[in-house]
């Protein structure tokens, strides 16, 4: 049984990484699209797909960074 909830966590570990990375970009992307055809502008895209790909890195490093902190205090509590 203990399998299984290890499985769930990774599972679910991994959903979140994806979506953490997938909603800044596809949130900016259109966001930049919507911008680009109001004004004529197409090329306004490029900017903030880039600027939503750095908050999707962003995100998972201060997850990664939160998992990583709250192994290394469960660790440091088994001892």
């Amino acid at each position: 049984m203990k399998n299984r909830r290890s499985v769930f966590q990774a599972f679910t570990m991994i959903i979140q990484f994806s979506l953490n990375m997938i909603v800044p970009i596809v949130m900016c992307t259109l966001l930049g699209v919507w911008i680009g055809e109001k004004f004529q502008m197409p090329v306004v895209a490029i900017p903030l797909f880039l600027m939503g790909a750095l908050a999707g890195f962003r995100n998972i490093f201060i997850m990664a960074k939160k998992i990583y902190q709250d192994d290394s205090k469960r660790e440091h509590a088994e001892k």
